[in-house]
């Protein structure tokens, strides 16, 4: 008799799964690219991958976004035999989202030998001609859309609108957007942004104000337009009505603040935002920085560390720029360790603005040991010290880099050039900076700019080639500008010349007529030749037009602080003992045989004494007292003066750094000056 056992109930077993079978269902519920990647290997060695499902399922999940490894997913397809255009439009669409935009148009190319496009492949590849701003293939695609049937798809015609406004073409991107019978938010809200764009903000609002549905970038895209055009208030009434207000709104209204010097306004927004980003703080910190407001700058900055917050590059370039405005030595080197401990390349732009910041604040040696430091040198960081340099007056160390730049096969650009032209004119190097301005032009195809006549004029006046300077002015193929004239007319005071004074004070004038140096170089020039009807002349001159001098100042710094000083200042709270340091210093420098230049006292006094008391009241003798009073003995003092440094105080400094054996540091409102041991790195030509 037959026994049944509970086994003869059960179902038979299914047959065993072929490897291909085994490979697609485990592939059906991968989700990592771990899973993926073992799966591909596991059908390559058992052979599944020849199973075109197989093959396309792998692509399909390397190109997903959520494992998104374009590479692998690139390398499937190509294993594909004859892939549908689904699969096509899969990788373009893959290639565009991974800012891959030039690699997509290139397989938008091959894709339509094999397949015609459909209302899914022209939208990307249309983005992606928007991202690389390239509207002429936009408009080729454009066209083959047209030709296919699919020129009226309404996602065909809003990427149009979205691609041609971006490229700055609103012209025909308004003439699809009129064309399309069904316009989608997408399309309102591109053809509104491309209007704000290219400053047709009135437009813009036009077009707001008939959209029937709005949403959050519909706001942003008005409120930034109006901001950045200078429109604050109309921005300001469109962001107050907004319904939710985003973190770009809000930063377009800061930096609309910003941009109409309106702090105020705008440091009282940014104290109402309840969360912030890093480009908020980057908004205000470079809003500070670009109008001058340095210590503000700075102290953002401070509350970002304090914030735990990671800078970003823009943050740090804008931070540097506002160190170096005040030359403020030990913030720089405070910004420069927070660099170091986020670990910060300095390849780029980070580097050179690092470069710039040491030379500024007088530090040329760091600066150097940043450029050397730097692994893969760029022609910005080879110019950055080059300018640096020329700068500080180390004409040689100039030449010496530029002939090492050159061996390293860099070529040199047009800023480069106005970097050594500028140390020959600091150095008195005419001849080779006559060899250099030809150089420029017959060996590099530079055609010089007004920067690089500028330094060519510069060098010419400083050595005293006032005729041919000149000359040069005259044959230059553009209108020379207040820098040109002010160059010949600091050259014709420092070598005498009235006449060519004169004559650069007259077009200086009538091309700049507030230029307060104008007016003081001519009033210096005529006192120095004892013209003082002319310098009462000049003076009446200035008050009828309501140019005012403005008074010497320098600063240093101190424990994180910056201590100003104007010329015969006494407000400072160590005043006592400055003036009594300043007995101290008079008394050295009488002992050392220093004789008063008293010629640079412009002012018509006749008592001797009084020009000696005019000249010990300079603004940077008052901040080197403070120096010798305050910091470390040895450490150098570095003082920042706004005007250029008259005679007898360049001589006073010399005796004062072998005096005190301490290092000196000022820079003028042109140069760098190193006292040391009774010399100048000038080496008195400035």
């Amino acid at each position: 008799m037959l026994q049944l056992t509970p086994s003869h109930f059960l179902p038979p077993p299914p047959p065993p799964l072929s490897p291909q079978n085994l490979s697609f269902s485990l592939l059906q519920s991968c989700k990592t690219l771990q899973e993926a990647t073992q799966l591909h290997a596991l059908s390559l060695k058992t052979g599944a991958f020849t199973n075109p499902l197989i093959a396309s399922r792998l692509f399909s999940l390397y190109a997903d976004p959520k494992i998104n490894h374009l590479t692998y997913a690139r390398s499937v397809f190509t294993q594909i035999q004859d892939p549908n255009l689904v699969s096509w439009n899969v990788l373009i669409k893959s290639h565009v989202t991974n800012q891959r935009s030039h690699d997509a148009v290139v397989l938008f190319r091959d894709l339509v030998r094999h397949h015609a496009p459909d209302n899914f492949t022209l939208p990307c590849v249309i983005k992606g001609c928007a991202r690389l701003n390239a509207v002429e293939e936009g408009r080729q695609i454009h066209g083959l859309g047209l030709k296919i049937g699919l020129g009226l798809d309404k996602f065909v015609q809003s990427s149009l609108v979205s691609m041609y406004s971006k490229c700055g073409e609103i012209e025909f991107a308004r003439k699809v957007f009129d064309e399309m019978r069904e316009r989608d938010l997408v399309a309102w809200n591109s053809l509104i942004d491309g209007y704000a764009r290219c400053g047709r903000v009135d437009v813009a609002v036009e077009l707001f104000d008939q959209m029937e549905e709005r949403d959050s970038f519909s706001w942003t895209v008005l409120v930034d337009g109006l901001s950045k055009c200078g429109n604050v208030e109309k921005a300001r009434e469109v962001f107050d009505r907004m319904p939710d207000k985003n973190l770009v709104s809000w930063n377009a209204m800061i930096n609309g603040y910003m941009k109409a010097r309106d702090f105020e306004t705008a440091r009282e927004l940014f104290s109402q935002m309840l969360t912030r980003d890093v480009i908020t703080w980057n908004s205000m910190i470079a809003g500070y920085e670009f109008n001058g407001r340095f210590a503000e700058a700075l102290e953002l900055f401070r509350e970002i560390l304090e914030e735990d917050l990671r800078p970003t590059p823009a943050t740090l370039v804008s931070v540097l720029s506002a160190v170096s405005g005040l030359a403020a030595l030990s913030k720089g080197r405070l910004v420069h360790c927070v660099m170091v401990k986020h670990g910060f390349e300095l390849d780029g732009v980070l580097g050179t603005s690092l470069i710039e910041m040491y030379y500024k604040c007088g530090s040329i040696d760091s600066a150097m040991a940043v450029f050397r430091g730097i692994q893969r040198k760029k022609v910005g960081h080879w110019t950055a010290i080059i300018v640096g340099l020329g700068m500080h007056g180390m004409a040689d160390q100039v030449l010496q880099l530029f002939l090492e730049m050159r061996k390293n096969g860099m070529e040199p650009h047009a800023i480069t050039f106005v970097g050594i032209l500028n140390a020959c004119s600091h150095a008195g190097l005419v001849d080779l900076g006559r060899y250099y301005f030809n150089m420029m032009i017959k060996d590099y195809g530079i055609e010089p700019t007004i920067e690089h006549y500028g330094c060519f004029v510069d060098i010419l006046c400083r050595a005293g080639c006032l005729d041919e300077a000149k000359n040069v002015i005259g044959s230059m193929p553009m209108k020379p500008n207040k820098v040109i004239w002010m160059s010949l007319l600091s050259g014709a005071r420092i070598h005498g010349n009235v006449e060519i004074g004169d004559y650069a004070a007259q077009h200086l004038i009538e091309v700049s007529p507030d230029t307060i140096g104008c007016y003081v170089v001519l009033s210096n020039m005529y006192a120095a030749a004892d013209q003082w009807e002319k310098v009462s002349q000049v003076r009446e001159m200035m008050k009828k037009r309501g140019v005012k001098k403005d008074p010497g100042c320098s600063t240093i710094e101190h424990r994180g602080m910056l201590h100003e000083f104007i010329v015969g200042d006494k407000s400072h709270p160590q005043t006592k003992e400055i003036y009594s340091k300043l007995s101290e210093v008079r008394e050295k420098l009488k002992s050392a045989g220093h004789v008063p230049d008293t010629s640079q006292v412009l002012l018509c006094l006749e008592d001797e004494k009084e020009k000696e008391a005019e000249l010990e009241n300079h603004s940077e003798r008052l901040a080197i007292a403070f120096g010798l009073i305050n910091l470390e003995p040895r450490s150098p003092i570095r003082i920042i003066k706004n005007l250029r440094v008259c005679n007898d105080c360049h001589s006073v400094t010399k005796l004062l750094s072998k005096i005190y054996n301490r290092e000196i540091v000022v820079r003028d409102n042109s140069r760098f000056h190193h006292f040391a041991n009774g010399s100048c790195s000038c080496k008195d030509f400035w």
